[in-house]
């Protein structure tokens, strides 16, 4: 192989390692969850992203407004509203990864987030291969 073609090589690694990786689309915000039960604020938690219940807007009839399912009997008297949803969240390249608890049956799940074309958020909480997927809408 010519020294130029070998040069020339060199030159196109060296460029492509100092382009940036690809980065996920912001998700801080906030969101209406599905139906509209809540509102979630999604923003900086040190060095990730966290979600915390900003209100409940459509609480469920006969349903405390506490954490009623939470595993630490301890902390089952908290309210729901600044119960954080989401945590630990990096950009992981086109979304971004983290934590979701679910309120409703107590349990901490891996979760996946992203933006939909259409300007949603795409959150999905998983155990292993399967996740159960949820479209949360932009509140302004």
């Amino acid at each position: 192989m010519p020294l130029i073609a070998i040069r020339g090589a060199l030159i196109l690694l060296t460029l492509a390692a100092a382009l940036p990786a690809w980065a996920a689309q912001p998700i801080t915000g906030r969101w209406a969850t599905v139906e509209g039960k809540a509102i979630v604020q999604i923003a900086p938690c040190g060095k990730t992203l966290c979600g915390r219940i900003e209100k409940i807007v459509k609480p469920t009839p006969g349903r405390p407004q506490t954490d009623i399912q939470n595993p630490d009997p301890a902390l089952r008297s908290k309210p729901l509203a600044g119960l954080a949803l989401l945590t630990g969240f990096a950009d992981a390249g086109d979304l971004w990864k983290g934590s979701i608890y679910d309120p409703e049956s107590g349990k901490t799940y891996n979760s996946k987030v992203s933006r939909n074309g259409d300007g949603t958020l795409k959150v999905q909480g998983c155990i292993m291969f399967f996740c159960k997927t949820q479209t949360w809408t932009p509140v302004r």
